[in-house]
């Protein structure tokens, strides 16, 4: 939102907010609209309100979990009848494209493109798996997943204020799941430790809303009492609180590695990998979709899903030739250079233009 005003100060923005159940979050003045996340006929009634408003075009933001529920492997949408009550163009970003989606999976993606204007992925990977496997022959637009404009300096700066100073700092951050298999990256300080004792891994993030709900803090207690069998107290340290923009730049600019040790082979989007692109940082990564794609040609290191030993090598291999490391952090710096919030929301602000303008014609044709 922050990049589209910054593109065009004039474009009035409005937010639709889901609320996760049982909780009702303090909003600033932008939320004008409420959807209770689970219950279907919220989902209809906000599109009756947006309705109601002069709002020109309605962008959603689609992860499943956010539109619909669950009961086995049956997904139940939420989304379609919010789409199929509204009157106003939409264009719809989906943050996940599973190369393998349930047959209900398969029928809310093919449903929710058929009720948008404009769909939007942030990968090319995405448009092709939209082909393949789910039979969309309308290509999607390609907008990658934007992060603030970070200028890479100040290392040492920045580790004096965290109060990292003189620790060679790895970092991971976002909201921790088991998904993000952070207790690999753990196993691996035991060797990187043994050859850089300042190593300090940072694993800033809360634990993800919907793993707390189901499960309280299981998975963060694992976390801690491996670092504890492992007797890495004083190398890994957990930041368990919301990452503001400004705190994640910060942690960016100090860390002298960016890890994503994550676990699914197809995930598409990443955010994490976006910011610390867009901060330069010389990456590690597991090989999903998304970081195959973003890491290619050189600019990363990928190594091998859940495999210690492959992760702790990989960070050797930069901490022990700082002219590889600074290559890779002016690789990832070049290839995000077009991806900045600013760049992206001139983007975003174009095609909601284009979209908007195509509407409005139709109904001026209809009502003639």
């Amino acid at each position: 939102m922050r990049a589209v005003k910054a593109a065009d100060p004039r474009v009035k923005l409005r937010v639709a907010a889901i609320d996760e159940p049982n909780e009702v979050r303090p909003y600033g003045r932008e939320v004008c609209w409420r959807i209770r996340q689970g219950d279907a006929r919220n989902y209809s009634a906000a599109a009756q309100a947006i309705n109601r408003s002069n709002a020109d075009i309605v962008n959603v933001q689609h992860e499943f979990g956010l539109y619909g529920t669950w009961a086995g492997d049956v997904y139940d949408d939420h989304l379609r009848p919010l789409l199929e009550a509204l009157r106003k163009p939409v264009v719809t970003t989906l943050h996940t494209v599973p190369p393998d989606p349930t047959p209900s999976m398969r029928e809310a993606i093919r449903s929710t493109i058929q009720l948008s204007a404009a769909t939007v992925v942030m990968a090319d990977a995405a448009a092709g798996i939209l082909a393949s496997k789910y039979g969309v022959e309308e290509a999607p637009v390609v907008i990658p997943h934007g992060m603030p404009a970070i200028q890479p300096h100040g290392r040492v700066r920045m580790k004096e204020k965290l109060g990292v100073a003189g620790r060679t700092i790895i970092s991971t951050f976002g909201l921790v799941d088991p998904r993000k298999g952070i207790e690999f990256m753990i196993e691996a300080m035991r060797t990187i430790v043994a050859r850089h004792p300042s190593a300090l891994y940072l694993v800033a993030g809360q634990t993800h809303p919907e793993v707390r709900r189901h499960n309280g803090e299981v998975y963060r207690n694992t976390l801690v009492e491996t670092v504890k069998r492992l007797g890495l107290e004083q190398n890994v340290s957990f930041i368990d609180e919301y990452m503001a923009q400004r705190d994640i730049i910060e942690l960016l600019l100090a860390s002298d590695v960016y890890v994503t040790p994550y676990l699914d082979p197809q995930q598409i989007t990443s955010g994490t990998l976006a910011y610390a692109l867009g901060a330069g940082k010389a990456i590690v990564s597991t090989p999903y979709l998304h970081a195959r794609e973003a890491l290619g040609d050189g600019r990363g290191i990928l190594v091998a899903f859940r495999d210690p030993g492959a992760l702790a090598e990989a960070v050797h291999s930069l901490l022990e030739n700082p002219d590889r490391k600074q290559a890779l952090e002016s690789a990832s710096y070049a290839y995000a250079a077009d991806m900045s919030w600013p760049r992206t929301g001139e983007h975003w602000l174009a095609l909601m233009r284009l979209v908007a303008s195509a509407a409005q014609r139709n109904s001026s044709r209809s009502a003639a």
